[in-house]
């Protein structure tokens, strides 16, 4: 099974990291000094050892599949980035809830396949309401106070929070790189059923 790389994301150097949905393990590459994942989402260990030692490397250089699936094998027990393997298992179900929680796993792995960007140019509303928050472009903790304030207010109690963090999130899920889909845009679902609700 050939799988093709993310775009603008080849030759990195990298380890491997894992997560679960849906009792479901899925392997992914890591480049922990760009924090930025490498690989799409790969569900079987043969085959996520084929892609890095095809489009991976470490600070040694290139390495054969042997090599990897050693780093794979380590890939499952264990975690450079979650000290829980709960806070890298994910359902379907929880995905669709709604927001996520500030802070978490998922949101970090969002921004790292995403390499955040802030497209509210292209939603003027949700602009306005970014600055009138109070918030400027190097703000990097805007997300996080405004799923806290939806979280102890709600989203009818913050409504400028609230279009802040539904636009970026479901923004961001929408332009996950290769199949990081599969976890996103559940995610997606989630926020736009808690918009109608």
């Amino acid at each position: 099974m050939h799988l093709a790389p993310l775009p603008d994301r080849i030759g990195h150097v990298g380890g491997i990291e894992s997560l679960t949905l849906d009792e479901r393990r899925y392997y992914f590459g890591f480049d922990y000094r760009s924090d930025v994942v490498v690989s799409p989402l790969i569900d079987d260990p043969g085959a996520m050892a084929a892609f890095a030692s095809e489009y991976m490397r470490q600070t040694t250089g290139k390495h054969d599949v042997a090599y990897w699936e050693e780093l794979v094998a380590s890939g499952a027990e264990e975690s450079s980035l979650a000290g829980d393997d709960a806070d890298r298992t994910f359902s379907s179900e929880e995905l669709r809830g709604g927001l996520p929680e500030p802070g978490t796993h998922l949101l970090y792995l969002l921004g790292a396949a995403t390499e955040w960007d802030t497209w509210f140019t292209e939603a003027p509303d949700v602009q306005r309401a970014y600055t009138g928050l109070g918030f400027d472009d190097d703000d990097s903790e805007f997300l996080d106070r405004c799923l806290e304030a939806v979280g102890k207010h709600g989203a009818r109690a913050r409504p400028a929070e609230f279009a802040v963090a539904s636009f970026h999130l479901a923004e961001a899920a929408e332009r996950a790189p290769g199949n990081w889909g599969t976890l996103f845009g559940l995610l997606a679902e989630g926020i736009a059923s808690k918009a109608l609700g």
